[in-house]
């Protein structure tokens, strides 16, 4: 997984989404390693939200190896209840990054995406990561109104695809990356 995490933070840095004020978003974090790679990337701050108390007291823990622990929150929730009202936690505003790596088998990844987009936690400039299995096909290139299809990769089972609300004109969109990888 870490040569995935790291052809993904090299497309974020590609697209310029890896902002040195920016908040990040890890939902599923597990043990944080998505979110605290953004930490070390440059990121002022990062929420974690997982819904094991074992995983929040392992981020807490890595955090703190880290020495990231004054600039990560730990939430243990169920990702469905948090991102419905999760700008809370982060003054109100919208993260700049928001990556999602859930348990392949225990997610409805429609309804999910569904529910990110239509979210107060995305707003203008969000990048969305999400990773999902390769037996699911492909994700489409737009989810809602709201988010489009930057990249879409597969690495052996592993598919990344990333989104950017309202993205700027300088970002290079790929939508033939948006077909099937079976």
């Amino acid at each position: 997984m870490a040569k995935v995490r790291e052809a993904v933070f090299s497309m974020l840095y590609m697209q310029d989404a890896l902002r040195r004020d920016g908040t990040c978003l890890d939902l599923f974090a597990g043990c944080g390693s998505v979110g605290i790679e953004a930490l070390s990337r440059g990121m002022e701050q990062a929420v974690f939200v997982d819904y094991s108390r074992e995983c929040v007291q392992s981020i807490d823990a890595n955090l703190a190896n880290c020495e990231f622990a004054e600039r990560g929150l730990t939430v243990c929730s169920r990702v469905e209840q948090f991102v419905k009202d999760g700008e809370r936690y982060n003054n109100g505003r919208h993260y700049d990054l928001i990556t999602i790596t859930p348990p392949y088998e225990e997610v409805d990844y429609g309804k999910l995406m569904k529910m990110v987009s239509e979210s107060n936690c995305v707003g203008e400039g969000t990048f969305v990561v999400v990773e999902y299995p390769v037996e699911l096909g492909s994700f489409p290139p737009s989810i809602g109104h709201r988010l489009v299809g930057v990249r879409n990769r597969r690495y052996g089972r592993t598919v990344i695809a990333v989104y950017a609300c309202q993205p700027d004109v300088d970002i290079e969109l790929r939508p033939e990356e948006f077909v099937s990888l079976k």
